[in-house]
């Protein structure tokens, strides 16, 4: 059994009686299935693969934006802190799901054991912060439009995972993670490092603060702006792109900041969506079953005359480079980057998200990304500011005394301590989550899927005018 799920359809693991088993979503000749009743349908057993994903993604939005919503309303929010919080939970997972994509692409897809996300996340961000910031900013860049320090980071983060790739894909397993681990870590310090503080390169003059980090033109409001209104100009009439939205946001009377908000979300779905239809078609790819043979057998795929080390160079250098384009749309929409916003942590966070909704599944990492985000990362400090807004609970200072005041019969100081240290206690969450599902579902929510070898259905009978001819079909004008 294979841990990928891009192809058209996955082999059901039940006993057949003797039946072929089926791709999901298709009938037995492959198709839609023109004789599927209403009630197939419904159940998604004629349903296309493409379909049950977004419908899978679409009932894991519900479920976190309903409990929010019912937290929101249940902690007295007006309806546009409730669309402002939405809005944030989506840009979180949104910015997750680019990411993890991007870490199912090595890990996944191709086994490579890729721990130094986060230092390929820096590049693509300083190196954007570097080309865009202002000449007579405190730590100065070379003032090029965004666009081009879009490009720029994304070319960076590819070059950089080509650097590290030439000595790292020689090792295996363990000590493959390690070395990139170290590269992480060692981009984060050269960020940091004092020596870069400000720096002058072929007489112009650059910085990027080291530890205090650098500013540079926030890329939400940019973007946001320059789909909203004509020219990019707040009092300007709005585009045609930004009608629909201004008009909503007065229906609904919601304020320009979270429709701008709102703007630059819809922006990076459609990236996310981007992301995973080409990541879903290099998986389909003759290069995508080559990246499955790395990952089930290297030495296979060597002795059958293949180049793996070429191979893992380009998908290593691919990945690396979505990694860099999700540190840019992440850390952009603060205008403001930092060494210390790309710890080893980081990394940590987005390989949870990918095991919970299962490596080499592109769905997953989308499902994994939205629950992490929603629910574990940004679900308990949202449930600590609405428990310290609406309840009026004492904070012990330590848990030893809210364990004195629990001897006493008095629970009440220890659920306080809780609350207030719920930010902190995610982690603990984190781990319980884990182990959970190292029991239960050890391959994720969605990573038990599989599929066919070939990306066509071979169980479906070619016509006779389909099939190429052959000794045994006899000449044209054979009696």
């Amino acid at each position: 059994m294979t841990r990928d799920e891009n192809n058209e359809g996955f082999v059901r693991d039940t006993p057949t009686d003797g039946k072929r088993l089926e791709p999901d979503g298709g009938s037995p000749a492959g198709g839609s299935g023109d004789g599927a009743s209403l009630g197939d349908l419904l159940d998604g057993d004629a349903r296309p693969r493409w379909l049950n994903d977004i419908l899978i993604i679409v009932k894991a939005t519900i479920v976190v934006y309903g409990l929010f919503i019912v937290l929101g309303l249940a902690a007295g929010l007006d309806f546009n802190g409730i669309v402002s919080t939405l809005q944030q939970v989506t840009l979180l997972a949104a910015s997750f799901a680019l990411v993890v994509l991007a870490l199912n692409l090595h890990w996944g897809y191709t086994g490579l054991f890729n721990i130094g996300v986060a230092g390929f996340m820096a590049v693509g961000a300083y190196t954007m912060a570097l080309v865009t910031a202002a000449p007579d900013a405190t730590f100065p860049g070379l003032g090029l439009p965004l666009w081009v320090g879009v490009i720029a980071g994304l070319v960076a983060s590819a070059l950089v995972g080509f650097v590290v790739a030439l000595p790292a894909l020689r090792l295996r397993a363990d000590y493959f993670a390690i070395v990139t681990l170290a590269a992480a870590e060692m981009i984060r310090l050269v960020f940091n490092s004092s020596a870069l503080h400000e720096f002058s390169v072929l007489g112009v003059e650059l910085g990027t603060g080291s530890g205090q980090g650098m500013s540079f033109p926030n890329l939400r409001n940019t973007i946001s702006r320059e789909l909203l209104y004509v020219d990019g100009d707040p009092t300007a009439e709005p585009t045609l792109f930004g009608r629909p939205f201004m008009a909503i946001g007065d229906r609904l009377e919601l304020s320009i900041s979270v429709v701008e908000g709102w703007v630059y979300t819809v922006v990076l779905v459609a990236l996310v969506a981007l992301v995973f239809v080409v990541i879903t078609r290099i998986g389909n790819s003759p290069f995508g079953r080559m990246l499955k043979a790395i990952r089930e057998d290297e030495l296979a795929a060597q002795s059958l005359g293949k180049n793996t080390d070429r191979v893992k160079i380009k998908v290593f250098m691919l990945g690396c480079m979505f990694m860099g384009l999700a540190g840019i749309v992440w850390q952009g929409r603060r205008g403001y980057v930092d060494p210390n916003l790309f710890l080893p942590i980081i990394t940590f966070y987005i390989f949870i998200a990918l095991i919970i909704g299962g490596s080499g599944s592109n769905t997953g990492s989308v499902v994994g990304a939205l629950l992490f985000a929603g629910l574990l990362f940004e679900g308990p400090p949202f449930v600590q500011r609405i428990v310290d807004a609406t309840f009026d609970l004492p904070h012990p200072p330590t848990v030893y005394d809210g364990a004195v005041a629990l001897a006493d019969f008095d629970p009440i100081p220890l659920l306080g301590y809780a609350v207030a240290e719920l930010p902190n206690l995610r982690f603990v969450l984190f781990g319980a989550v884990l182990i959970a599902l190292m029991i239960y579902r050890p391959d994720g929510i969605l990573g038990h899927r599989n599929e066919p070898a070939s990306p066509i259905d071979l169980t479906r009978e070619r016509a006779p005018s389909e099939r190429e001819p052959t000794v045994a079909d006899g000449g044209e004008n054979d009696e």
